[in-house]
């Protein structure tokens, strides 16, 4: 991997894993002339940055891929065509109670009146 491919977070992680191998007496990967050293006062964090930056560390990142989810995809769909079905069957309910009010709100005497005026008409 280039050294752009790395994010902050492992950009980081490795320079401090590297430094302290470093602080710990490991051999360093790359030539560095004592001058050099003396010029950053062999400081392990910049060693690090300078073998990091070269491209010579041996240590990798592993970043799995996600796992596919098309099952759960397919579980998510499933429920949202339910919650669609039973919000319609609670329209319709909704409706057949609104339909069911207007009906209560006519009066048993409504009716009497309606089918006393059908008769006479019926009579006419």
């Amino acid at each position: 991997m280039e050294v752009k491919d790395f994010s902050k977070y492992e950009r980081a992680r490795i320079l401090g894993a590297r430094a302290l191998q470093i602080a710990m007496n490991a051999p360093l990967l790359i030539k560095i002339n004592q001058e050099d050293l003396e010029k950053i006062k062999f400081d392990a964090l910049k060693i690090a940055e300078i073998e990091f930056d070269s491209g010579v560390l041996p240590i990798s990142v592993k970043k799995p891929f996600p796992e596919k989810k098309e099952e759960k995809l397919k579980r998510i769909k499933e429920k949202v065509t339910e919650k669609e079905v039973e919000e319609k069957e609670v329209q319709e309910e909704e409706e057949i109670a609104k339909e069911g009010e207007i009906m209560e709100l006519a009066t048993p005497e409504d009716e009497v009146e309606e089918s006393a005026s059908e008769e006479e008409m019926g009579e006419e």
